[in-house]
């Protein structure tokens, strides 16, 4: 049976790595930097990428593709990387094809850090961007591309707002104008929804949270569909298509073909030149947490739409956020692409606002505060005043961030002993 055709479970548990006879039946940590030749010429034919291996765990290294291999299956890509981080995946992600003159249209509705990461730190790059709201229709969408748009980008759940993304819409209208499509998958996990399945090119991941699953690893995850005809559009995306000097000559696009070009240039020149390498240990302990990430993610859901349910009944609350809900505006969108459910991140505000939201945090006993999300503790914050503390008034509306809201990751703690600290912190925060 091909590993292709195997159930999602089966590819959390089995994919990217088969032992050899006599070989170690875990995913081996090479905590190796550098790997031994035998001549000069086996190690030159690595840097003029004739052949395959390993020479420096700043580009490569064995553990982190066995695990990007997995990722890899579990997302229906051709080819994977893994980064130091989720921020340095979507980086990679969208700077493989873009370079000083090129122009991204992301939606607004995005992690505060990436959006700051694309409007900002890109921008000094001469990189520009417009951001459309992601419930935008095709004619707003198609009114944002350049001449010079050299991507797409969005979140399918997105953090924190928990807007769904229109998938097919947004591929179907990238592909319309000749560019691929961009989708970070960090929430919905692709347990739940398989972006590649409804048109995106290229895959994210934060990997450090549900993937990794227990807080112990930072890091970050690329996957290419194999789909997108780079050389269709060579104009486009000339370090794909034309000679890289930087490796003799070589033609990316050509070499390795639709499925391994874009992994390879990201690999061979992105992190050979600013080495955002994940650590082989972080990639151990990622692995353990993929291959139980079937079994989570359905006790995350679980806890998730119970809290946002019970949330809905009190009167010390404005409105809840958790996409599948009644009267949701992205409930239809929810079923459509996540059947099974999402994700474990409820997001509310207090009536009370920042004062309320600042006391009904403080209350709180068994649900610790923090800069984290997804993984098996429960915790939340205040993202106004944390993770998208950067972004102006204006900024946190269009990004359907009130200065109130509460984002709140479920974990896999008993549903009903959340639910008890939830009460007992609104009755302090009213």
């Amino acid at each position: 049976m091909d590993e292709k055709e195997y159930k999602i479970s089966t590819k959390c548990v089995q994919a990217g790595y088969r032992p050899e006879n006599g070989g170690p039946r875990q995913i081996p940590i090479v905590q190796s930097t550098t790997f031994k030749y035998d001549t000069g010429e086996d190690m030159g034919r690595l840097f003029d990428l004739e052949a395959s291996g390993y020479f420096y765990t700043r580009l490569q290294n064995p553990t982190n593709d066995y695990v990007a291999a997995k990722i890899a299956a579990l997302e229906g890509g051709t080819a994977a990387m893994l980064t130091s981080s989720g921020q340095a995946a979507n980086f990679f992600a969208l700077f493989n094809i873009c370079e000083t003159g090129s122009h991204i249209v992301a939606s607004s509705s995005i992690y505060g850090g990436t959006f700051n990461l694309i409007a900002v730190t890109m921008k000094k790059m001469g990189i520009d961007v417009t951001f459309v709201s992601p419930d935008a229709g095709e004619e707003e969408l198609n009114a944002a591309f350049r001449e010079n748009t050299r991507a797409v980008f969005g979140e399918s759940i997105a953090n924190p707002a928990l807007t769904v993304l229109d998938i097919e819409k947004f591929a179907q209208v990238a592909h319309a104008h000749g560019v691929p499509l961009i989708v970070d998958n960090t929430f919905p996990t692709p347990v739940n929804l398989r972006p590649i399945e409804w048109g995106a090119d290229i895959v994210t991941h934060s990997t450090t949270k549900y993937m990794d699953g227990h807080g112990v690893a930072v890091g970050g995850a690329i996957v290419d569909s194999g789909n997108f005809d780079w050389m269709a559009h060579a104009d486009k995306y000339p370090g794909l298509c034309e000679p890289d000097d930087s490796y003799h000559g070589i033609i990316y696009a050509e070499r390795f073909g639709q499925e391994g070009a874009f992994i390879t240039k990201a690999t061979t020149q992105l992190m050979r030149d600013l080495g955002s390498i994940q650590s082989p240990q972080n990639a151990f302990y990622l692995n353990l947490g993929l291959e139980s990430l079937h079994v989570r993610m359905p006790r995350h859901v679980e806890n998730g739409r119970a809290v946002a349910e019970f949330l809905r009944t009190r009167p010390e609350v404005e409105f809840v956020n958790y996409p599948g809900l009644p009267g949701n505006p992205y409930t239809e969108l929810a079923r459509k692409y996540m059947p099974n459910g999402g994700c474990g991140v409820v997001a509310f505000e207090l009536k009370g606002g920042r004062g309320a939201a600042e006391r009904f945090m403080r209350a709180l006993q068994l649900i610790a505060i923090e800069t984290h999300v997804a993984d098996a503790r429960s915790c939340c914050l205040n993202p106004a005043s944390t993770t998208h503390r950067q972004l102006t008034e204006e900024q946190l509306k269009e990004a359907g961030i009130p200065a109130g809201l509460i984002r709140l990751s479920c974990g896999l703690e008993d549903k009903e002993d959340l639910i008890a600290d939830i009460t007992q912190a609104l009755e302090v925060s009213a």
